[in-house]
């Protein structure tokens, strides 16, 4: 609370409650009362706590049916008396935080008066810049000799505010503010040189050197930040980084990396933003930090408009086992709460839900004193002797620095729990009559020269009016007492924020036929792709270079995918081992959890486990750690179920591989429609740093996953692999010699199929991937018996083909194409000159193969055949039949394309 509530409070507001409840026995329960709040007083608050802790065990024994209320009173967490001292200059800080302010308000709206279309936020972040600021002033750590960095997630829509502190740092100049949703006709990007384009939200592919992670997707950086924490939890129980407090070896204290998120209180909402509250408290991240941005509004009016959005996350993170600090009001109301003897304002909150709090907000002194204070003689009694002016000065918890730096100290020493900071804020705080508190706020993108005015004499900034009115940037000079107190709090803490780094080892790759010879010389060995993957798995986890880097991940289906053998190789990540025998105990491949376990098991949880692999694949940058996760999973539960979370990792240039099993609408046989896949590799080609691709054998898959290593981690590209996996049995060749480049690249040439008489009297191209490719195969040996010469392609990748044949068709637009192969493909000259049509079967959408139609030689024909529509459950024979992508239903296109 803000100030110490008296005994006399707490009885007043007891009786109240007593009354409300029509209390049989008032004297009894006064005599409860009494004898409580003396046992508080003489024995202290630790012994009041097992009281209560006896008392709600005795009620659970008897059967009561009682637990205690999860939310408190709509006062402050830590109360006044118990603030550690502000270690900084309080003038300047909050001299420093307008600043930001104007910058970021004349960034956007100098950008809408110059194009009006260009959108972009100024009330978040006005609500928004003190809890950016104390951070910045006090406790981000940058990466540095000293420290390994903390990770901040920063509320999207408050970028501009970012940008502006980077202003005044010198790291973006006044151009580039001038640029800001402008990337494509900034000099930078037209000439090479000169500003930069400013991007909307944080987006690491854009600013690579700026942004560390992508919030702009509602509820993506909320999980994210939770699956990094455990990350790091999981680097320093593995031995691979300390994350932890500790020493150097010269005996130099380390502190603890944490993981700080900034997210809205809207953002709440989003199923990803909560379902992974019960992880990070049974994981007990005491290195994770969240402060939820309560500025009781979303982007067209109150979160909770009836209700209490603060109450309501309490109760959430309270009852999921996280530390929660709620930070309402600001120091101007501690003299009211310590002169409010009857407990009349914590009972006024109590009965003002947001919709009214955001009334108050947008309203000036006059109304909040008729209104708010004006609503019992009890309240009025405490406004006596304020303005108007100061009644409307009155902060919440949230602009209020004092306040916020104490409730950062807490959550930073807090021990065994994550923590979350409920901080109540107005959102567009200081625009006035514009903006602030307005339902229209979020989209308030203009101001006026009367709005501009005031918000510069709001925040006593040093323009003239005619500064203010042009929405000029503003840096103080360099030698001033704001510049040098900016720059002295950021080189204490490791230097500016954020930074993006990429500088870390390259690690050796193991040559291929040390892990995979089994896969690139099959010899006609049955097996599927997928145990093939689990057994090259298994070798490169062996490698000394390697193996202690690659991080496999998997969401509940080890088992599933026959990677059971690697529970006793490797283990399962716990950060506490394993402290039961589990019941397979005796057993060859029993369920082995270690501390030092490297499995990652997320549980039935494709969201979670999509976020380990990001925050493995980006360790990289985030740590300066190269780590190698190869996450697999039922195809259909990716791009499909988590598109949005792997394009955000996209952004964030991960390196990785995810592993799509089980692919394809007719592989799975009798699971059905919800689990059959037939459209992740149509997703997976709309993302340009990802290389898909759908390998029918063993060995091809060999070659891949050999490529995307030496690719990620020796050459560090900024790239990730799809890889798609079957779980059918069948003979396995070897990989063609000379083969490699091709298979990479897209296709090859697998086998041409003739007659037994060596007379062909028509000849026809089948293509195929994947489940589908030994389908074709045995529609080219029907054709062959029949007369027909086939040729056959397997395709490893349906789009690395449509990409190259883009370029090709894009360089031969620009002229930038010489020589006699001018704008040809690679797919047009694999498959050569001819007349013979061409068919192209897989077991995805026809929209796939379709993709390199425009690609093909010039006057041949080309039919698809792909499972379009919804799966059934059924044998793989019967599905194949029901699409039309067996071998006679291919064999029986080729006729149809031959006339």
């Amino acid at each position: 609370m803000n100030a110490p509530i008296s005994a006399d409070q707490i009885r007043a507001l007891l009786l109240d409650e007593a009354a409300l409840s029509h209390d049989p026995d008032p004297a009894e329960t006064a005599e409860w009362r009494e004898s409580f709040l003396a046992l508080a007083q003489v024995h202290g608050p630790q012994r009041a706590r097992q009281m209560l802790d006896e008392l709600a065990r005795l009620a659970r024994q008897q059967r009561i049916g009682w637990q205690p209320e999860l939310s408190t009173p709509y006062v402050n967490t830590i109360a006044a008396e118990d603030q550690p001292p502000f270690p900084g200059d309080l003038a300047v800080e909050e001299k420093l935080a307008s600043l930001m302010r104007w910058n970021a308000l004349a960034m956007v709206a100098k950008a809408n008066q110059a194009y009006g279309e260009l959108g972009g936020h100024i009330a978040s972040y006005a609500s928004a810049a003190d809890l950016f600021e104390t951070g910045f002033n006090h406790f981000f750590h940058a990466r540095s000799a000293a420290h390994g960095g903390d990770l901040v997630f920063f509320q999207p829509h408050s970028a501009p505010g970012v940008y502006a502190r980077a202003y005044l740092e010198g790291r973006l100049s006044e151009g580039d503010l001038a640029h800001y949703r402008q990337e494509l006709t900034a000099p930078a990007f037209v000439d090479g040189s000169g500003a930069r384009g400013l991007c909307s939200y944080p987006h690491p592919y854009l600013m690579p050197d700026f942004w560390q992670f992508p919030t702009g997707s509602m509820g993506i950086g909320p999980i994210s930040s939770i699956y990094h924490a455990r990350f790091m939890r999981y680097l320093s129980h593995r031995n691979l980084l300390n994350c932890e407090e500790g020493r150097k070896e010269d005996g130099t204290p380390v502190d603890k990396r944490r993981v700080w998120g900034v997210f809205g209180d809207g953002e709440m909402d989003e199923p990803e933003s909560m379902s992974a509250l019960t992880l990070a408290a049974r994981e007990k991240l005491d290195n994770l930090v969240w402060v939820v941005n309560c500025n009781l509004q979303r982007l067209d009016g109150p979160v909770r408009g009836n209700g209490r959005i603060i109450d309501e996350l309490e109760k959430l993170f309270a009852g999921a086992g996280w530390n929660v600090i709620k930070l309402v009001w600001g120091s101007d109301w501690d003299g009211l709460f310590a002169r409010d003897t009857s407990g009349a304002l914590a009972r006024a909150f109590a009965a003002t839900v947001d919709g009214q709090m955001q009334t108050f907000a947008a309203k000036d002194g006059r109304f909040n004193r008729d209104n708010f204070f004006g609503q019992n003689p009890e309240l009025a009694r405490l406004a006596e002797g304020m303005t108007d002016e100061q009644i409307d000065r009155l902060k919440r918890g949230g602009h209020d620095l004092v306040k916020i730096h104490a409730a950062y100290a807490a959550a930073a020493a807090h021990k065994g729990r994550p923590t979350v900071i409920l901080a109540h804020t107005k959102k567009g705080y200081g625009m006035g009559s514009a903006a602030q508190g307005k339902m229209t706020t979020h989209s308030h993108k203009k101001m006026g020269e009367v709005d501009l005015i005031e918000f510069r004499d709001r925040f006593d900034l040093p323009l003239s009016d005619a500064q203010a009115a042009a929405m000029d940037f503003y840096r103080p000079a360099e030698d001033s007492a704001e510049m040098r107190y900016l720059r002295q709090h950021r080189e204490a803490l490791g230097g500016a924020m954020p930074r993006r780094e990429t500088a870390c080892e390259a690690v050796a790759k193991p040559d291929i036929a040390n892990y995979a010879q089994f896969a690139v010389a099959a010899a006609g060995k049955e097996m599927s792709t997928t145990m093939a993957f689990v057994r090259l798995l298994g070798n490169l986890l062996k490698d000394k270079a390697l193996g202690p880097r690659i991080v496999p991940i998997v969401a509940d289906e080890a088992r599933t995918f026959g990677m059971a053998n690697l529970f006793k190789q490797v283990g399962i990540y716990s950060s506490v081992g394993q402290r039961y025998a589990p019941e397979d105990i005796g057993s060859v491949l029993s369920y082995r959890e270690a501390t030092d376990g490297q499995i990652l098991e997320e549980g039935i949880s494709e969201a979670g486990a999509i976020a380990s692999w990001t925050a493995a694949a980006t360790s990289y940058s985030v740590h300066g750690l190269a780590m190698l996760p190869f996450y697999i999973y039922y195809s259909m539960f990716g791009f499909q179920r988590v598109g949005d979370a792997i394009w955000a990792a996209a952004d964030q240039r991960a390196r990785g591989f995810l592993l799509g099993a089980t692919s394809g609408r007719t592989t799975l046989g009798g699971e059905g429609l919800q689990h059959q896949d037939g459209s992740s590799h149509l997703v997976a080609a709309t993302i340009p740093n990802c290389k898909a691709y759908d390998p029918a054998y063993a060995g091809e898959m060999a070659v891949i996953v050999d490529a995307g290593i030496r690719e990620m981690m020796v050459e560090q590209q900024d790239v990730f692999y799809y890889v798609t996996l079957m779980n059918e049995n069948y003979a396995q060749p070897d990989v063609p010699a000379g083969a490699e480049a091709d298979i990479l690249r897209g296709c090859y040439r697998f086998g041409t199929y003739a007659p037994a008489s060596g007379k062909a009297k028509k000849k026809v191209t089948l293509m195929g991937s994947g489940a589908i490719l030994t389908e074709v195969v045995k529609a080219a040996q029907l054709l062959a018996d029949e007369g027909i010469e086939a040729e056959v392609f397997s395709v490893t990748s349906w789009s690395e083909l449509a990409r190259d044949g883009l370029a090709c068709e894009q360089r031969a637009i620009s002229g930038e194409e010489a020589g006699e192969e001018a704008g040809e493909s690679f797919v047009a000259r694999q498959l050569g000159q001819g007349k013979a049509p061409i068919v192209a079967a897989t077991d995805y959408v026809r929209a796939v193969p379709e993709s390199i139609r425009a690609f093909l030689p010039a006057g041949r024909r080309y039919l698809t055949l792909g499972t379009d529509g919804f799966g059934r459950s059924d044998t793989r024979a019967a599905l194949r039949g029901f699409f039309g992508v067996d071998a006679q239903s291919i064999a029986k296109a080729a006729r149809h394309a031959l006339g």
